[in-house]
């Protein structure tokens, strides 16, 4: 009971909490808004109205998305200052810039654009409009470049300098910062994630309404092309999946040793522990399911290369094994499941049976959030495989929260578990019904019945009715 009345334990669940609700709106809102980019473009370039439909179909889910998605990252950002004030002090002079400039060039590009590509359809040119459909596009993009380079400088360290009073400061040059080591594959790994959220939440949609009329066109187009970018993108992101962990064993070891459950060094070539059940005060894994050698086959690509294990790591350096264990099987598994279900919508496809084969569109609808666990998992895996350091190898969690007592943290806590289960799952409630409505031809988008500008105090001039004359 004490443990749980840790304040340090309830600031970190604090952040898990908010960042895993915010996490899934990002994820979504990046491919979705590649995804308007494209049926945008086909509908510009092919005259085809389903195309213009589909892309107001999922423009009005894509903007409650986005809204979910900016007001529980505002959140967060708080948390930095009330229950992370140390790590802010020490870590500020060089992730404070970085995360400015995710505000300057992303936000600012996002809010510019986001109101032309929500509301003017009909407003401005048809050439200015998807424009705009690009840069919001492009800017989550950005979004997504800045904050993946904090969190891997945090990760992988480098371009700094350790001042007198222990702050880190930047070095000569700022690209050794953003470009760190683990950066471009945390980036490329991380956006192919989201395309593939989006595809199979689309891809889900599409398979709910085929499973209703197999003859709605709108329904047909949005699956096929769902499931195009499975096929194609899922094996993308098993290797660039792989090649993150090779980087991953390169700098951050003791991650590895946790995510293969590997507590005892193997000087002849390390098992692959498909299934066990670890024990961190053991050292050891219980009921194991292994494949002789294979961990070495894939990390060193030779089955008799030696691996170490935890027993190699200081105890107190030593990451919690069963989180960062099963996390990394739910997202390899989830990875796994989608490969298959692309695989099998290339044979559907290719038999001329996308739009039959109503096993295949079951399978499509239960694979439609797996995604979303799938990100998680791998936030998961990524950050408490981190740990005990928020930056990695320099600073210790435990030294970078406020001075905070359990019952501030605790209050806020619970109030933050309120508020997102109320106010986030109605969202999300409002999510589902907007994707269980038919597709159509004629979608209206998010635009209302205004046809003129916006009134906010009585009347547009020029626009008063006409009062008759009295006889």
């Amino acid at each position: 009971m004490a443990s749980l009345l840790d304040p340090l334990l309830l600031a970190r669940v604090q952040f898990a909490f908010t960042v895993s609700f915010h996490f899934i709106f990002p994820s979504f809102s990046i491919g979705l808004a590649s995804f308007l980019m494209v049926l945008e473009g086909l509908w510009l370039k092919t005259g085809k109205s389903i195309y213009l439909d589909l892309f107001r179909f999922w423009l009005k889910i894509f903007a409650v998305a986005f809204a979910m998605g900016v007001v529980s990252g505002i959140v967060m950002s708080y948390q930095f200052g009330t229950n992370w004030a140390v790590f802010s002090d020490k870590a500020g002079p060089v992730i404070g810039p970085l995360m400015a400039y995710e505000v300057l060039t992303a936000f600012f590009l996002e809010a510019g654009f986001l109101g032309v590509m929500l509301f003017g359809m009909n407003k401005v040119g048809k050439g200015l409009h998807f424009a705009a459909t690009c840069m919001v596009a492009l800017g989550t993009f950005i979004s997504a470049f800045w904050i993946l380079s904090v969190n891997s400088w945090m990760q992988t360290p480098t371009g700094y300098e350790i001042a007198a009073n222990g702050q880190f400061l930047p070095g000569p040059s700022w690209w050794a910062i953003v470009f760190n080591s683990s950066f471009p594959y945390r980036l490329i790994h991380t956006v192919l994630a989201a395309y593939l959220t989006t595809a199979f939440a689309v891809g889900g949609a599409g398979a709910w309404h085929l499973l209703k009329d197999p003859a709605n066109a709108h329904a047909r187009k949005m699956f096929s092309m769902a499931m195009w970018m499975a096929a194609l993108v899922t094996p993308m992101q098993i290797l660039a999946g792989d090649q993150h962990g090779l980087n991953t064993l390169e700098h951050q070891p003791a991650k590895v040793m946790a995510m293969e459950g590997h507590f005892q060094s193997h000087p002849d070539g390390a098992p692959l522990v498909l299934f066990g059940i670890p024990d961190s005060e053991a050292q050891t894994m219980h009921y194991s399911v292994e494949i002789p050698k294979a961990s070495s086959l894939i990390l060193k690509h030779d089955l008799d290369a030696p691996l170490a294990g935890l027993d190699s790591v200081a105890p107190e350096d030593r990451p919690p094994v069963g989180p960062v264990f099963w996390a990394f099987r739910l997202m390899v598994g989830i990875g796994t499941a989608m490969l298959g279900v692309g695989l099998w919508s290339l044979v559907a496809r290719w038999r001329g049976k996308l739009y039959d084969w109503r096993l295949l569109h079951r399978a499509a609808l239960l694979m439609s959030p797996a995604g979303f666990v799938a990100v998680i998992a791998g936030w998961v895996t990524t950050e408490v495989g981190r740990q005990p350091w928020t930056i990695y190898g320099l600073l210790r969690t435990a030294d970078s929260a406020s001075p905070l007592g359990a019952p501030a943290v605790g209050a806020s806590l619970l109030a933050f578990v309120v508020v997102y289960f109320a106010v986030f799952g109605i969202g999300v409630w409002y999510l589902l019904r907007l994707m269980a409505h038919t597709p159509h031809s004629g979608e209206t988008g998010v635009a209302g019945q205004e046809t003129g500008p916006v009134r906010t105090s009585g009347i547009v001039p020029g626009t008063a009715p006409r009062l008759e004359r009295e006889p």
